[in-house]
């Protein structure tokens, strides 16, 4: 994505004061755009903005909102909250939200004595879960399989993975990638329709045995495409 300091699009980041959801914040602020941290508690947001903040130049915008404002404020929707207040969370800002792209995050996930897994969605995903619930948004799918611990820590300059991209609207599939692409050391890579998301966000229980198993914050790697494989939907 080419930066031109007129035309920055603002990201809302439902659910910015987790893990991910601020990881995410950060390094997007880092990269020059502008950033809107939404929360049910408001006070919640406005201080997970200012401790993300801490230690940036004061030119970098991170803010704090209701989960409405949020949405309403940003051109570009980010959902990364609890899969179990998930749709709770979409029927909220369905409005707010319309004609707009909707990155989901989500990833279904339950855990029991065997560890984690993906438990059955009635829609198929989570994804699909969220563009069933926001008819009118570009619902797209990305950031599963990505260490929040990673993304968060500022004194790691790049965070080296790949980032399955899945949607079903081809201009808003490629600007997903693009916005992977200002997270240093991160490729977009177009995976897919919707329908193929359910695979993507399983993936995730595996990386977790993988994670607890060798104690580290493994990602995806792609092999064999190329750096200009922004392929089109």
């Amino acid at each position: 994505m080419q930066l031109d300091n007129a035309s920055l699009p603002s990201i809302g980041i439902l659910g910015g004061t987790g893990a991910l959801g601020g990881g995410l914040a950060y390094r997007w602020a880092a990269a020059g755009l502008p950033v809107v941290i939404g929360s049910r508690n408001e006070e919640r947001a406005a201080e997970a903005a200012a401790r993300i903040s801490n230690g940036m130049p004061t030119h970098r915008s991170i803010t704090g909102a209701g989960l409405t404002a949020c949405a309403a404020n940003a051109d570009i929707v980010v959902v990364a909250v609890p899969w179990d207040a998930h749709r709770e969370t979409l029927e909220q800002i369905r409005d707010a939200a319309r004609g707009k792209i909707v990155i989901d995050v989500v990833n279904p996930l339950a855990f029991d004595k065997g560890g984690a897994y993906a438990p059955p969605v009635q829609e198929g995903s989570a994804a699909q879960q969220a563009q069933a619930l926001l008819p009118e948004s570009n619902v797209v799918a990305a950031f599963h399989h990505v260490s929040s611990v990673l993304l968060s820590d500022q004194t790691a300059e790049t965070v080296e993975t790949d980032v399955m991209v899945l949607g079903d609207d081809a201009d808003s599939t490629k600007k997903v990638q693009e916005l992977v692409g200002l997270i240093p050391g991160m490729r977009g890579i177009y995976a897919g329709k919707l329908r193929t998301a359910a695979a993507v966000e399983g993936l995730t229980a595996n990386l977790i045995a993988v994670n607890r198993r060798y104690k580290t914050h493994a990602g995806i790697g792609l092999t064999n495409v190329q750096e200009v494989a922004h392929a089109k939907a």
